[in-house]
């Protein structure tokens, strides 16, 4: 028997990088999988392909709707869709930081709420959401960007001492740098693509980004049964960026 044998998934941002190594991951584990995206073309036929904008709450509603029709019933919920923002408190408008409020924390708020009447019947109801190592480390020239993953670390531990009396466990993880669509755009922008990845690999100390497959087996972890008695938790999986501190390496003088 499985780990997810019986139980249904919802993973949002599910057509690529983290949510793409999560849903595969969960699928693998005998979960029946929803994939829920802006962009669901070619999604393979393991899935249940559901478009879906976050940002949308009427869309949130009847994709929510969508899956517990189609899968029967839902027991976990991976709330990792989101956007990326570059620059320093100054360097975005209001426009753009309603813009990435409204997907990378109230998205989270508006596929939570649809979710929870589901989770609340379910035996082995859990909710894992996609944080970032920028939640708890001042990183250069991601403040937008920061302050929408700070906002859900906040959540999840609120949402957490929430439902707990529900049966329903909520945690988070906080990923360091890792190679997704989005950082990988990044490079391909740079002067020095290579010398910004290399830069990149160096500030975490396992020296390299983290990969997708790796943040998926800590988000299935979290999410699955065998961690029952754990909920509140932020797991970061930065390759040691957040806790430790080696010795700078210095060079011939």
């Amino acid at each position: 028997m499985k780990e997810f044998d019986g139980l249904a998934a919802i993973v949002t941002g599910g057509a690529s990088g983290i949510g793409l190594a999560t849903a595969r991951l969960l699928a693998e584990r005998g979960a029946r999988v929803a994939v829920l995206d802006l962009n669901v073309d070619g999604i393979g036929p393991e899935f249940l392909a559901v478009q879906c904008d976050v940002t949308d709450d009427a869309g949130v509603t009847a994709a929510v709707a969508a899956v517990e029709r189609g899968l029967g019933r839902l027991d976990v919920v991976i709330n990792n869709a989101g956007i990326g923002a570059q620059g320093a408190v100054e360097a975005n408008d209001l426009d753009e930081w309603r813009r990435v409020l409204d997907v990378n924390l109230l998205g989270v708020v508006r596929v939570a709420r649809a979710s929870l009447p589901a989770l609340r019947a379910s035996p082995a109801a859990s909710m894992v959401i996609t944080s970032s190592m920028a939640a708890t480390v001042g990183l250069p020239q991601r403040a937008l960007y920061s302050a929408t993953k700070g906002a859900l670390l906040s959540l999840t531990l609120a949402m957490a001492a929430d439902h707990v009396h529900e049966g329903i466990r909520v945690n988070c993880v906080a990923p360091g740098t890792a190679d997704t669509p989005w950082v990988q755009r990044l490079l391909a922008r740079a002067a020095d693509p290579v010398a910004e990845l290399a830069a990149l690999g160096a500030r975490q100390p396992i020296g390299r980004l983290v990969s997708a497959p790796e943040v998926a087996e800590a988000i299935c972890y979290l999410a699955g049964p065998r961690s029952a008695s754990t909920t509140g938790t932020v797991l970061p999986v930065d390759g040691g960026a957040q806790s430790l501190r080696l010795p700078v390496k210095l060079g011939p003088s």
